[in-house]
Formats: structure tokens, C-alpha cells, sequence
């Protein structure tokens, strides 16, 4: 019998781990945050692509720091929370989590009304649909089925590269922009640039990705694998969003139309980039959507359970695992109950969600880089010197932003 070479043992070990990094990036491309991306794309060009750029590397570097958290110490960032900092931290937190969680997950259910629409399907029927179908998806699977499925739906966002390359960018000024930080000086810029950072480095991302790696039973010696899996799906969640923004800079931008919705800039790609490009932006945006709706209530189910001190995960029935079960049936229907409201300021809740999570990231990060440094949670794995210069680093980049947004809406 021939023996598996060490390269093929090595690519079936990383198939094993992959799944954590590449959903949890992969998810943050949602409704709200494609929303963000085209109105960054359509107001200021490809002049705050560097934002996008920065937000990346912040994405690789914390959402590697929630999976290591995860499978050394076997926790949730909520569960690390109570025990490092105590159960009022804890409790702040996670009300904090739950408030922005329920926002956000309003903001894909609009999202994907919005897509269907495009398509000719009223929100009466696609909401309750999706809303069915992604409880039974998690109610009714099994971990590998979820996750297999998960990975699927992520797939969806090739339609927006293949949008993007159709809307014929000009690839030398996105060069410039990524490369060459420049900044109006505007409340509507670090409104923007406060959503774009809020939407790329979600909270609920940072706990959906630690929890994930726990659910998973990820080991320690699955770690290098797991790295590969977090930068892949960071690095693709960058990608996406620099494909939204560019179509929308090369069209909406460029003839000068404002757009404040996903389905607005798909709406107007139409005639600017060709009836391919709109469909193909109104199919991700669908996607995207349904990944999201299916993931962020999960994210609320594991810290609500965390905080609670009970086990619970994706392949425990029912009658194992109660509150989990019904944590995320009660933020479904509620987000999707509260979309359904005639005349709800959809466009308002995705924004502010978005400025909220920035607004949250900050303290979250704060006890991240608390954990990260306790040598008893941590053990061998704690962070070195330079990791949480790195980290502290980018936490202060995010409170320049949120400074900048108060002052602005101040002045």
C-alpha cells in the first residue's frame, strides 16, 4: 500500500481545519457591509481604499487571535470575558453584542428583501422564507452539514469580482488609493470610514470565529493550519470589498449618482455597466444575506450560552442545549418581524449598526488584548511583545476613528 506523501497529509489536515477563518471573513461581506463598500465606492471614488486595506490586516490579526483564544482555552470570548474580568464586564459586554447582533441581523434580512426585490419577489414572501429556512438549516443539521453549506453560500461572491471587472475600473487609480492614504475631511468621510471598519472587523465576527473554532474541537496542533484558514478568508473578505468599491467608483462616482443601499447600487449599475453586472451585484447581495442571516444569530446563540455557563453546540439536539436553540430562533424572528414593519427605516438601521459595531469594536478589543496577555488563560500561547504591540496598535486606530466620527458629528 503506497504511503500519503507529507504534502497530501498536510493539504488533508488543512481541509479538516478549514471553515472558522474562511466563514467568519467570508460573513463580514454582508448586506450591511456591501451597502458600506458602495456608498464609500460611489461618494469618494478610490480614494479610501486604504481603509478597506487596513481594516484587512486588522481582520487578520484579531480574527488569528479569537481562533488561538478558542481552541487553547476552549471558550468563547464572552465565556474568556466573565472569567478574566468578571460577570458585570461580562454581562456589559454581551447586552452590548446582543444589541448590535439584533441590528445587524435586521440589516441582512432588509438586505435580502432587497435582492429578491431586484428580482421581482416582495419582501412578504422572501423574509419569511429565508427566515425558515435558515432555522431549519441550523435546527435540523448537523455541524458538517452546516458547515459545508456555509461554505457554499460563500462561494456566491465571485459575483462580485466578475461585477467589478465589468464595470471596467481604472485599475491605476485603485493602485493609488489602496497605496496612497489621502482623506476629506468631512463628517460624511469618517462616517464612512467608521462604517467601513465597523463592517470589516465586526464584533460579531470576532465572537462567531472563536466560538466557531471551540464548536469545531479544533486542538492547539491544528493552529498553523488553522492560520492559513483565517488569512485566506481575511484576504478574500478584502478582495470582495475591493471589487464592490471599484464597480461603484467606476460608475456611480464617476457620473456623479448617490446611492444609500446595496440594491440602489445594483439598481443603478444597469445602464452605467450593463444588465450582466446588475444581476450578477443583486445575486451576491442575496447570498451574502442569506450566509449572514444564517450566521449572526449563531454568533449571539454561543456568547448568550457562554454567559449563561452552558454547553452548547451546532450537533447537541434540542433538549441538550435549550437556551442555544432558542437564542437564535428568537433573534430570527424578532430581525426578521422588525423588517417586515411598513415603513422601518431600513437604510438608517443598517448605518447606524454598522457605526454601532465600530463604536462596540472598541472595548472588545480592549479585553481581547487583556486575555491574550493572561499567561494563565493563555499558557505557551500567550502573546508575545510584539503581538500585542500589534494589536494595541490597530485598537488605537480604531478609537482614532471613532474619535473622528464624534468630533465630526460634534462640529
Amino acid at each position: 500500500m503506497r504511503t500519503p506523501s507529507r504534502g497530501r497529509l498536510a493539504l488533508g489536515a488543512l481541509l479538516a481545519v478549514v471553515g472558522p477563518g474562511l466563514i467568519a471573513g467570508l460573513s463580514d461581506d454582508d448586506p450591511a457591509g456591501i451597502t458600506t463598500y458602495s456608498v464609500l465606492g460611489a461618494q469618494h471614488g478610490y480614494q479610501l481604499l486604504w481603509v478597506l486595506a487596513l481594516a484587512t490586516v486588522a481582520l487578520i490579526l484579531f480574527h488569528g487571535l479569537g481562533a488561538r483564544m478558542g481552541v487553547v482555552t476552549g471558550q468563547g470570548i464572552i465565556g474568556l470575558i466573565r472569567q478574566r474580568f468578571g460577570v458585570r464586564a461580562s454581562g456589559l459586554a454581551l447586552a452590548a453584542l446582543v444589541v448590535a447582533n439584533l441590528g445587524t441581523t435586521c440589516a441582512e434580512f432588509a438586505g435580502l428583501a432587497a435582492g429578491f426585490e431586484l428580482f421581482g419577489l416582495p419582501r412578504i414572501v422572501s423574509v419569511p422564507l429565508a427566515a425558515v429556512g435558515v432555522s431549519l438549516l441550523v435546527l435540523r443539521g448537523s455541524f458538517r452539514r452546516i458547515e459545508h453549506i456555509f461554505v457554499l453560500l460563500a462561494s456566491v461572491f465571485v459575483a462580485y469580482i466578475a461585477s467589478g471587472l465589468l464595470a471596467h475600473p481604472d485599475w491605476g487609480a485603485a493602485a493609488h488609493g489602496l497605496l496612497v492614504p489621502t482623506m476629506p475631511f468631512t463628517r460624511e468621510a469618517f462616517v464612512v470610514i467608521t462604517a467601513t471598519v465597523g463592517t470589516t472587523l465586526a464584533p460579531w465576527g470576532l465572537a462567531f470565529i472563536q466560538s466557531y473554532a471551540v464548536d469545531k474541537q479544533l486542538r492547539p496542533e491544528d493552529l498553523r493550519y488553522e492560520r492559513v484558514d483565517v488569512v485566506a478568508g481575511s484576504v478574500l473578505t478584502g478582495v470582495v470589498g475591493l471589487f464592490v468599491i471599484v464597480a461603484c467608483a467606476a460608475t456611480l462616482h464617476r457620473d456623479g449618482i448617490s446611492i444609500e443601499s446595496a440594491s440602489d447600487a445594483a439598481r443603478a449599475l444597469e445602464p452605467l455597466a450593463g444588465g450582466a453586472a446588475s444581476a450578477l451585484f443583486g445575486i451576491g447581495l442575496i447570498g451574502a444575506a442569506v450566509l449572514a442571516a444564517s450566521i449572526l444569530p449563531l454568533s449571539t446563540a454561543y456568547s448568550v450560552c457562554e454567559y449563561m455557563g452552558v454547553e452548547a453546540a451546532l450537533d447537541d439536539s434540542y433538549a441538550d442545549a435549550r437556551p442555544f436553540y432558542l437564542t437564535y430562533g428568537i433573534v430570527v424572528g424578532v430581525a426578521a418581524a422588525l423588517v417586515l414593519i411598513p415603513g422601518a427605516p431600513l437604510v438608517t438601521i443598517l448605518v447606524a449598526t454598522q457605526v454601532l459595531n465600530a463604536v462596540l469594536l472598541l472595548p472588545l478589543l480592549v479585553f481581547l488584548v487583556g486575555v491574550a496577555r493572561d499567561r494563565d488563560l493563555m499558557g505557551e500561547w500567550v502573546a508575545s511583545r510584539r503581538a500585542v504591540l500589534a494589536y494595541s496598535v490597530t485598537t488605537a486606530v480604531v478609537g482614532v476613528c471613532v474619535m473622528g466620527l464624534l468630533v465630526s458629528m460634534i462640529l
